[in-house]
């Protein structure tokens, strides 16, 4: 009995692995995907810069561009690497656990565009110091990750006050989201369109 349970918890983490694995690669190496020839060529490697729009993984909503990219390091992560996006650019990525034990690889970013909900709540941040409040996208709704605001700050601010800060970020969920010129990679060109 127990080793069958412990089996089925192996088999979910792997899964739960190779699922963000997946995204991750999908996220970050587009060529990694090789469209067949009716759809649009992938972006050359050098073709990629870090002005890259990343989008809502559930609308396409523009979230945000790759210069918005502010890490910001937590000593509560559980584990945190550094993985290069093409062109060169170096992102590191954290993952977190929440009280009820789903796990979380998110990257953080300066500003976003995202929907927060207020109050702020300052108990079990993953950044000490930080109170958090949920991230979604504007048009869908979908849970993007979390907006981080100082803890000494008004449970309640405004997003212009959010916005206009420096000592304010966002750890956006990486499955959450989608690098634009992997989109458009995989929308279907009509081969009467082609030159």
């Amino acid at each position: 009995m127990t080793c069958k349970r412990s089996l089925r918890l192996l088999v979910k983490q792997l899964e739960r692995f190779i699922i963000q694995y997946i995204s991750f690669v999908l996220l970050f190496y587009p060529a990694a995907y090789q469209p067949g020839e009716a759809c649009a060529a992938v972006a050359e490697e050098g073709d990629t810069s870090p002005a890259t729009l990343i989008l809502c993984r559930a609308c396409g909503h523009e979230l945000a561009f790759g210069t918005d990219i502010n890490h910001v390091h937590s000593r509560l992560a559980l584990s945190s690497r550094n993985d290069t996006l093409i062109g060169g650019r170096r992102v590191n990525i954290q993952l977190f656990e929440n009280p009820h034990g789903h796990q979380f690889e998110v990257i953080t970013f300066r500003k976003a565009d995202v929907t927060q909900h207020w109050p702020a709540d300052k108990h079990f941040s993953w950044f000490p110091g930080f109170s958090w409040t949920v991230a979604t996208c504007p048009r869908c709704k979908t849970h993007l990750g979390w907006a981080f605001q100082p803890s000494d700050w008004p449970d309640m601010i405004t997003k212009a006050t959010f916005e206009d800060s420096t000592h304010t970020f966002l750890a956006l969920i990486i499955d959450r989201l989608l690098r634009e010129d992997f989109a458009s990679s995989l929308l279907v060109t009509p081969k009467s369109f082609m030159s």
